[in-house]
Order: structure tokens, then sequence, then C-alpha cells
């Protein structure tokens, strides 16, 4: 790569895109909720959500100081992430919160970039995140999700024209907002039927003696707030 191609590629990265007209937004915010809110097409599309999920736990632990030894995704959208370090202490806190927190909070961080015109930059830092997280996946299943999905966000990067690739950020940044709000529910739901007795509401009421609904109602709260913040930015077009 010459000199004058690397500056290219530079000047593409940090530079701004134009915003896309509003019927883009709207058209992909309808997306958005048409594989969300749907409980078949759910099944399928949450397996997105299970990778910022139990990717926002291994790399809250590694900023914790822990040690990620390894991330597993199942094919029921159930995950697990697994650190070594103090069983105990804010470290071990903060990384059983990030996993409920992680998508909306990436989707929140999604929309601040494009409400700025960064959709290049959005795209490009997805990838790496994929591709960080792909060196830490111990399972195939897993391994093929993760690959999938960033390859996706190559083809689409390298290959897609400005207009494709606005619709494909927003949409992005719509599903995390959208489909970071479910998972909080659904755990309400498996608590008030006695389930989830391991679920990281649960496993923080352990760590903190902070009764696990409390821990719900942070997630709640962090997911409903990046929604509403996330929208009116993507809005503002």
């Amino acid at each position: 790569m010459d000199t004058s191609t690397a500056s290219s590629l530079w000047d593409e990265l940090v530079g701004t895109q134009p915003d896309p007209d509003l019927w883009v937004v709207l058209a992909t915010l309808v997306a958005a909720l048409a594989i969300v809110v749907p409980h078949a097409l759910w099944r399928i599309s949450r397996n997105a959500i299970t990778i910022a999920h139990e990717g926002g736990h291994g790399l809250v632990a590694l900023l914790t100081g822990r040690t990620l030894t390894g991330i597993r995704l199942h094919s029921d959208t159930s995950g697990l992430t697994v650190s070594k370090g103090k069983p105990y202490g804010i470290g071990m806190i903060l990384t059983a919160s990030a996993g409920y927190t992680a998508p909306p909070l990436l989707g929140l961080g999604g929309a601040a970039l494009l409400a700025a015109g960064r959709i290049t930059l959005l795209l490009w830092v997805a990838t790496a995140l994929l591709v960080a997280m792909l060196v830490m996946i111990r399972n195939a299943y897993g391994a093929l999700t993760v690959i999938l999905t960033g390859g996706t966000f190559v083809v689409v990067s390298w290959l897609a024209g400005p207009q494709v690739q606005a619709a494909f950020a927003y949409a992005v940044v719509w599903f995390l907002l959208l489909g970071g709000v479910r998972p909080a529910f659904e755990l309400q739901a498996k608590r008030a039927r006695g389930g989830a007795g391991d679920s990281d509401a649960d496993q923080l009421s352990r760590l903190t003696h902070v009764p696990g609904g409390l821990w719900l109602f942070l997630f709640h709260a962090v997911s409903l707030c990046s929604l509403i913040g996330g929208g009116r930015w993507l809005l503002e077009v």
C-alpha cells in the first residue's frame, strides 16, 4: 500500500459522510423493529445481541485487569464469558454488569457517531471489535457466528456504496438500541417465574448484597435511556 492510498483510507476513516435522507432512517427503524419484535425472527437475530452482551463482559474484564480466558456463544442465543481474577470486588462487579448494558450502550455510541457523520468510522470500529472478539471465541458455533457477522461488516465497508453503507449502519444501530431493550424484559419474566437463578442480576446480587431486582432496574434504565437518547440523535438528520 503506497502513501497516497494509506492517506486516502485515513481521510475516509476520520472524515465525515453525508447523512441519509429521513426516509432511510425511518425505513431502517422499521426494519430493526421487524426483526426484534416478532418472536420467530428474534430467536435468530438475538444471536447478534448475544455477541454484544458477551463482548461487553469480555471487554470490561480486560479493562478492569482480569484475565479473559474465553467466550462461548451457543445456538440457543445464550453465551458464557470466562475470566480469571478475584471472585469479588469492583472488577468482578463491573464485569458482571457489562452484559445487559453493552448492546444499548454500543447502540448509543453508534448513534453518536452517526449523528456526527462518522459512518465509515462506525463500520470499521465494529469490524475491529468483532475481529478482536473472534480471537477469544472457544467454540465452533460462536466462531461461525462472529465470522459471519464480521464478514458482513467487511463486505459492506469495502464493496458497498455510500448510500448502502449509511443504511446498513443506521439499521445496525437501531437494532442495538431496540434489541438492547428486550433481553432485560425477558430476564424479568424468567425471574418472575422463578427461573434464571444464575443470571447476571442474581450474580450481582450475591456480589453486592443489593437485590437482583434493583440490578434489573438498572438494566432497564440503561437500555431505555439509550434508546431514547440514541433515537433522538438518529432522527436529527
